[in-house]
């Protein structure tokens, strides 16, 4: 399997059944995020708060969270998840480097993300807002590309 995306709506799921009753049972946990594979998490709170959530599920260290970092700064919504290293370019250089094998155009790609985040905070520093195309998204969008 190359890879997958699980979409965590209850944390409370996370945990050991033992340790929360909506712990999810060892099996369906396994099911989803194996016994050995990196998991890349992006989370819109304290990463700590998922590794608590995991303790006690095989190889919790494989769990590699971004999230919330207080800098204590205001800024853009986007430029503080860049801040946070928590954008979609970031977990993109995540899941590169964190691959066992070098995906063809791995390098080009990552070049490309990192092109992405110095443009962003550019922006950001000129203009004080995000992108237009980050700032002026909305759900809608995605419906209407079909």
């Amino acid at each position: 399997m190359d890879g997958r995306l699980v979409n965590v709506v209850n944390l409370m799921t996370l945990p050991l059944r033992t340790v929360h009753p909506n712990g999810m049972d060892d099996i369906l946990f396994r099911e989803l995020f194996t016994d050995h594979v990196d998991v890349l998490s992006a989370f819109h709170g304290y990463p700590g708060a998922i590794h608590q959530l995991v303790h006690g599920r095989p190889g919790p260290d494989r769990f590699h969270v971004r999230g919330f970092a207080d800098e204590g700064t205001t800024t853009t919504p986007f430029d503080m998840v860049m801040r946070n290293r928590a954008s979609r370019y970031h977990l993109v250089i995540d899941a590169l480097n964190a691959a066992r094998r070098t995906p063809t155009e791995a390098s080009e790609l990552k070049a490309w993300c990192e092109q992405q985040l110095l443009r962003d905070e550019r922006y950001v520093v000129e203009h004080l807002q995000d992108m237009p195309e980050v700032r002026d998204r909305s759900l809608g969008d995605r419906a209407e590309q079909g």
